[in-house]
């Protein structure tokens, strides 16, 4: 079945930095466009960050445009979220999917980005 493991979150200063690692399974990773999502306590998991298959392509949330960057290695099967200049609000667990209609029943154990001085 679809697999999504999640890893790089950690504590951090404002202003800091982090890359987050996605590494999925279970599915022909190479022919999907992928996304990362949030949910910070007491919000709705919201969409941050989507690349096209190829990733020839992204978007962001204009929250984070200009600070985050998605990127992925189809090779390796992997996701990639490089965040620079976090902020308090960017403090939240951080999960991989398929965005939109394509967004698969099985979650990831997510990753914990704590951002706080």
């Amino acid at each position: 079945q679809v697999q999504f493991v999640e890893s790089g979150g950690d504590l951090v200063q404002p202003g800091g930095s982090l890359r987050l690692s996605c590494a999925a399974s279970g599915f022909a990773f190479s022919a999907y466009a992928m996304a990362w999502y949030r949910q910070a306590p007491g919000k709705e998991r919201e969409l941050v960050a989507s690349i096209t298959s190829s990733g020839s392509s992204t978007n962001y949330a204009d929250s984070v445009k200009g600070r985050f960057t998605i990127s992925r290695d189809n090779a390796k099967n992997t996701l990639y979220l490089q965040m620079f200049s976090l902020k308090f609000e960017d403090t939240a667990v951080y999960y991989c999917n398929r965005p939109y209609r394509d967004l698969s029943r099985y979650w990831g154990q997510g990753t914990q980005v704590t951002v706080s001085s």
